[in-house]
């Protein structure tokens, strides 16, 4: 199985000098179902078009950027001083899924409170498409021959990392349609997937992904089980903020509901 994998070519097709790789491919497939699927849902609650468009362009672009910084500042700070043409060249090196995470955020809340919009809804809508490009990333990850599990003494040899992301993608994009059709308030949804796409990355990818492990950096002996890497340590801290904003956004409501 894993000949198969690592005989997988990275490049789907080429233009001329132009090499288009899989992983592009799924990125911009990824980026269209989310917007797809927000500007559908939106629509239907009234929200604008044009503000809707031009979210996700903001949404997007501050995605890919803030995944871009912060991947050469934990692995490449010096880029920044020596050589900063090398952190603007995407396609070479990587990207990080927290500094994209947080940087679409941060810039579609911005716009979101700039238009006078609520931010909650539309981060509720944004979740299919954050869960499913997490997916299919992981499966463009299998391409590039990257996020590799650890070596184990079990019967598959090395841990399938790339397709256990795939997998708890998959697992919090059914938890959305399945929270769907429940009454709850806007941004919990939002908030809830960042908690366990944390709890699920952090206890388990990230313990057998092949990643470089400090303070500790303890290896379970024949398991191939790491501890702990730098996203394992950031777990508990985005974990209880995600938490924190949660029960906010819930006791707000049921405060509205309440009174209302």
């Amino acid at each position: 199985m894993w000949k198969l994998l690592v005989d997988l070519n990275p490049v789907a097709f080429q233009i001329g000098p132009l090499a288009v790789r899989w992983y592009g491919i799924f990125m911009a497939l990824s980026f269209l179902f989310a917007v797809w699927y927000m500007y559908g849902e939106a629509r239907r609650r009234g929200i604008d078009e044009d503000f809707l468009l031009n979210l996700s362009i903001v949404a997007i672009v501050a995605g890919v950027a803030g995944s871009r910084l912060l991947f050469v500042l934990v692995n490449y700070p010096e880029w920044f001083i020596r050589d900063p043409l090398q952190v603007l060249k995407i396609y070479q090196g990587g990207l990080a899924w927290h500094g994209g995470l947080f940087g679409g955020a941060l810039a579609g809340w911005w716009y979101c409170r700039r238009k006078g919009v609520s931010f909650n809804v539309l981060a509720d809508l944004g979740v299919p498409g954050i869960a499913l490009g997490y997916a299919m990333i992981r499966v463009a990850n299998i391409f590039n021959q990257e996020v590799l599990g650890r070596p184990t003494d079990f019967w598959f040899d090395r841990w399938p990392a790339q397709p256990i992301g795939t997998a708890i993608g998959l697992i919090l994009l059914i938890r959305y349609f399945y929270l769907k059709r429940k009454d709850l308030p806007a941004g919990y949804q939002f908030w809830s997937f960042v908690f366990y796409h944390q709890l699920l990355r952090g206890a388990v990818e990230e313990t057998v992904r092949e990643m470089p492990l400090v303070l500790i950096g303890y290896v379970v002996p024949h398991w191939g089980l790491g501890f702990f890497t730098i996203a394992q340590l950031a777990t508990p801290v985005i974990m209880a903020f995600a938490y924190w904003m949660m029960r906010q956004t819930y006791t707000r409501w049921r405060r509205k509901f309440k009174l209302a």
